[in-house]
């Protein structure tokens, strides 16, 4: 799928919407009786990343997804023809997909009333986490990373305690049948999670460390690290950008929240049952999140998920 056909999938329900009379109503064109707006051009182009650095190449964009409508307002049309607008699968993927974007829409609201963070509170958070701008390092590591299991991290931990090396570590694994992955990979600070940076940036080149997480075990060992700071100036937009996008996301939940509080809500059939297990932490952000780099190691390790929005 090319990225102006994702954008005209993202921006299918704003299409054809002719209620905001503050909205632009100039048309681009006419495909029958129907009327394809410049302002449903807009809506696709502002959900798309764009290379166009000239009024040429923004024109041609803007024609290319002018014709894209054009192609699926013929689309529509043969399927209303059809009556696959009455299909029961159709109708139940336009319910939810009105249910998402009304959800989305209410989050972004709360969202956009939580005030932004001032420059002392920038300052304040750039000097409190030196590990990750004026200290931040790059980080060369060897990694193992085991399933949870009762006794094996402190094992492990004796094993490096004693000296031995993650080689060491791998046959005393394979003789106990215990499967492992590893690997090398290259992190910066920023790409570590802050509660694992603070001990990951404690250790000095050739030591290890042993990190436990609900589902796995990681054995670490810092092959060799160099300093990369980043500077004030450098760094403020950024935590700028994390710190509005964190309060925004705790701002969405504990509306949230409040409103299951103010709700009465009863589970039914299979569902009424208790949980035997802690539900899988699923998070809706308000709005688009700052794009992440490839990960350059396996990404079920304790150090993938790093600080997002930092990065």
């Amino acid at each position: 799928m090319s990225i102006i056909a994702a954008g005209l999938v993202l921006g299918l329900s704003a299409c054809g919407n002719q209620d905001d009379k503050n909205e632009n109503t100039e048309v681009a064109a006419k495909v029958g009786t129907e009327e394809i707006l410049v302002r449903q051009i807009n809506q696709v182009t502002n959900r798309i990343s764009t290379t166009a650095t000239s009024p040429q190449l923004t024109q041609a964009m803007n024609r290319e997804v002018l014709e894209k409508l054009i192609d699926q307002q013929l689309a529509v049309e043969q399927a209303t023809d059809k009556k696959l607008n009455r299909s029961f699968k159709v109708v139940s993927q336009i319910e939810a997909a009105r249910s998402e974007i009304l959800a989305r829409a209410y989050m972004q609201l709360i969202a956009s009333a939580v005030p932004k963070p001032t420059a002392e509170e920038l300052k304040k958070y750039y000097a409190k986490h030196p590990q990750l701008f004026s200290e931040r390092r790059i980080f060369n590591v060897q990694e193992i990373v085991v399933p949870t299991a009762a006794g094996v991290a402190d094992h492990l931990r004796q094993l490096i305690a004693t000296g031995k090396s993650i080689e060491e570590a791998t046959v005393w694994l394979k003789g106990k049948d215990i499967k492992f992955d590893g690997g090398n990979a290259t992190r910066t600070s920023e790409q570590i999670p802050l509660e694992l940076l603070t001990q990951i940036h404690a250790l000095q080149d050739g030591q290890s460390v042993v990190i436990d997480t609900p589902q796995t075990i990681t054995l670490l060992r810092l092959t060799s690290s160099q300093i990369s700071p980043v500077t004030e100036a450098t760094a403020l937009p950024r935590i700028e950008q994390f710190l509005v996008n964190q309060r925004a996301d705790e701002a969405v939940a504990a509306n949230l929240k409040q409103l299951r509080a103010n709700t009465k809500i009863s589970y039914m059939g299979d569902y009424a049952k208790p949980e035997t297990e802690p539900a899988a932490s699923i998070t809706i952000s308000p709005s688009s999140p700052v794009a992440q780099p490839a990960a350059d190691a396996k990404t079920n390790t304790a150090l993938a998920k790093g600080v997002v929005g930092l990065k």
